[in-house]
């Protein structure tokens, strides 16, 4: 079953985080990537530019409105997400755990919906 597992931090805890401290987190991130990719859990993971660059699109009566930013002010933001494959949702959070940013801020793990035949 594929599960999304969404990454939650406070953008502040990176920004004082000194140089080295950032390069150890890039280095444990990426190497946890690369165990996933390893035993099959891996899809795929990304990292998201920061929300100062995000814009919020509605529509409304047929009206489009876009906003700078996110919608809500929060300290916490999502800051990139990792698509896996695990066996339930026991493995899922086995999986969630090892993220390194787990250990800063929050992962959110949520099972993807299956619109398919087989749903």
């Amino acid at each position: 079953m594929k599960y999304l597992c969404q990454v939650w931090f406070d953008g502040t805890t990176l920004d004082v985080m000194s140089k080295d401290e950032k390069h150890k987190l890039d280095s444990y991130s990426l190497g946890y990537d690369r165990d996933l990719m390893a035993s099959g859990n891996m899809i795929h993971a990304e990292a998201l530019q920061s929300p100062k660059s995000a814009v919020t699109v509605r529509v409304r009566n047929g009206e489009t409105s876009v906003t700078d930013g996110p919608f809500i002010e929060t300290k916490e933001y999502l800051g990139g997400f990792i698509l896996i494959e695990a066996k339930d949702l026991n493995d899922a959070i086995r999986v969630a755990a090892g993220i390194p940013l787990a250990k800063l801020g929050a992962i959110e793990v949520r099972p993807i919906h299956n619109f398919g035949p087989d749903a």
